[in-house]
């Protein structure tokens, strides 16, 4: 139950952060996507690094929620940050929840519950720092690359969510680098020797520009879903090749955990069209911080 508690506190941070990140990085010049100036012009601005702040929060809480729980019962959990960046945004524009937007969160709340409740994530164990089970990362990062490469000629839109599920692709990597360089912690004292202690900052920094690329790019509505989406699968699976984690495998637990991760996309798929994440940032004119959409 405290996992619960500290993931969902985790989400609630996470998705109000993005909301603040993305009305911060919407202003910036397109030019800018894809280019550590970005990160650095966002610097400058206290809305950027207070949504950063929240995120920061909301990483820590999952990190702690992280280091008592396998990631198969973190993802989903994560995942319902959009709701609550949902709620924020709600709140900012002040307009009604319709039946379509009830819809979707009973969709992402009810397919959690029954992928967590049909799959019953446990057994997770830290490998060995050199153990072949790591390998697993490559795919992930590939893919991720492979994102990159080919939204880099497609059209602003499809750029923003190919970049957008490429960052959600690494943070579920970065979940998983967390919760191995956690439990190297608890093993002993070692932990400034392994490898992952170094890989997770990097990776943080590459997904938090790709992320912030996607939000310069395009609105919640475009850019928040893909992100939502790739995260818990890319942990899951992370966390059941590399941790040994184990998901129920009779015919109904199947059945229940296809059904919740289903129930889970199609949620965030129908909140990510509300037009509350639609709402851009404050319409800017030319200039060197500014450009027209």
């Amino acid at each position: 139950m405290i996992v619960i508690i500290v993931s969902l506190g985790a989400a609630c941070l996470l998705g109000i952060g993005f909301v603040a990140q993305q009305h911060a990085a919407y202003r910036e010049p397109l030019e800018e996507m894809l280019h550590p100036r970005l990160l650095l012009d966002l610097m400058r601005m206290p809305l950027w690094l207070a949504g950063i702040g929240l995120m920061v929060g909301g990483q820590i809480l999952g990190a702690i929620a992280l280091r008592y729980a396998d990631v198969a019962q973190v993802e989903p959990l994560l995942a319902m940050n959009l709701l609550f960046a949902l709620s924020a945004a709600h709140v900012i524009y002040q307009e009604p929840f319709g039946r379509t937007l009830q819809l979707g969160a009973l969709l992402v709340c009810g397919g959690v519950a029954l992928f967590l409740f049909a799959g019953k994530p446990h057994g997770g164990r830290l490998p060995d720092p050199v153990s072949i089970r790591w390998l697993a990362a490559l795919p992930v990062v590939v893919a991720a690359a492979a994102l990159v490469l080919f939204g880099l000629r497609r059209s602003l839109k499809v750029k923003a969510m190919l970049l957008a599920a490429a960052a959600g692709v690494l943070y579920g990597l970065q979940d998983v680098l967390t919760r191995g360089s956690l439990l190297t912690l608890d093993s002993g004292p070692n932990m400034l020797a392994t490898w992952q202690l170094y890989v997770l900052p990097c990776v943080a920094v590459v997904g938090l520009l790709l992320n912030q690329s996607a939000f310069d790019a395009a609105p919640l509505q475009i850019s928040l879903p893909a992100t939502t989406v790739a995260e818990p699968i890319a942990g899951i699976v992370l966390g059941v090749a590399i941790f040994a984690e184990r998901l129920q495998v009779t015919p109904a637990a199947i059945a229940g955990e296809v059904a919740g991760l289903i129930a889970m996309v199609t949620g965030i798929v129908i909140l990510g069209r509300s037009p509350f994440l639609a709402k851009p940032a404050q319409p800017v004119l030319q200039g060197p911080h500014r450009k027209e959409r």
